[in-house]
Formats: C-alpha cells, sequence, structure tokens
C-alpha cells in the first residue's frame, strides 16, 4: 500500500464511527448516515491530496455529507413525509448515541446542531469549528451554550413525560 493509502486507510479507521455519529445526530436516519458517510469518505479519497491538508479533514467529510443530504433532499423534497421528523429514524444501538438525545438534536436550529456536531461528536476545538462553518469564535460559543440549554430543557421535557410529573 502507498503512502496516500495507507494515510487514508488510517484517516477512515481513525474517524468513520465518528462522522456517522455526527452525520447521524442531522438526518436521523442510521442508514442514511452511513450511505452519506460512505460518499462523503469516497469524495474525501477522491481528492485527499487536498483534503489531507484540510485543518479538520473529518469535518470536511461531514459537511460533505451534509452537503449530499441537501442535494438529495432537493431532489426529493416533494416525496418526503414531514410528520415524525424529529424521530430517529432506525437508530443503530452500536451507533453510540442515544435516540433521545438524536430526537432532541434533531430539533435544534441547524447551526446549533452543527456546532454541537462538530465540538462534541467531533471533538473539534473551537478554533477549528469556527473555521469549518466560517463563523467567529465568539459565535460558536453562544451557538454551543445555547444549544446546551435547549437540549437540557428538551431531554428533562422527555423525561419529565416518561416519569408522568
Amino acid at each position: 500500500m502507498g503512502g496516500l493509502e495507507e494515510d487514508f486507510a488510517e484517516f477512515y479507521a481513525a474517524y468513520r464511527d465518528g462522522c456517522v455519529r455526527a452525520v447521524l445526530a442531522a438526518v436521523g436516519d442510521a442508514a442514511l448516515a452511513e450511505d452519506l458517510v460512505a460518499e462523503a469518505f469516497a469524495r474525501a479519497w477522491a481528492s485527499w491530496s487536498k483534503v489531507s491538508r484540510h485543518p479538520a479533514p473529518q469535518a470536511w467529510v461531514v459537511r460533505t455529507a451534509y452537503n449530499t443530504h441537501v442535494s438529495w433532499w432537493r431532489r426529493r423534497r416533494r416525496e418526503v413525509r414531514l410528520d415524525g421528523h424529529d424521530a430517529a429514524a432506525g437508530v443503530d444501538v452500536d451507533a453510540g448515541v442515544d435516540a433521545k438525545v438524536l430526537a432532541a438534536l434533531r430539533r435544534l436550529p441547524a447551526r446549533q446542531r452543527d456546532v454541537v456536531v462538530l465540538r462534541i461528536f467531533l471533538d473539534l476545538d473551537t478554533q477549528a469549528t469556527a473555521r469549518v462553518l466560517d463563523i467567529a469564535e465568539g459565535t460558536v460559543r453562544a451557538h454551543l451554550s445555547r444549544a446546551v440549554a435547549s437540549l437540557r430543557e428538551l431531554l428533562a421535557t422527555v423525561d419529565v413525560q416518561k416519569d408522568g410529573r
């Protein structure tokens, strides 16, 4: 195996599962998340000499998967049913993310969800997250703070409804 191939194989092994979890948080469907990430990794391999120099290649993969999903959704938007859109469909237990957390994440505004995914799921620092999303570092911190507060509220509501209190 050549240097580029070995480098990409190591990258894939290290970040595939994290990227799937990150995309799963956005799309709510485990099979779709895996398909989108597979497509994004294929595109990363095709441009590996460029992608490998990206400050956060795993964020590049997640962003590419998001963009692929948007393109897919635009082509099929008239066919997509909207009822139950915040439910996490087909969540794989091994995905490492609780279905209630995924449903709560799907209810966040898109930018807050993106920040949570990049900061928490992919463990990027504030500076890298800001560069990937092309926003200021203070904006990243503000979105993360708001997202965490909203998630606390949403998850507390789920627990209260489950307990019947």
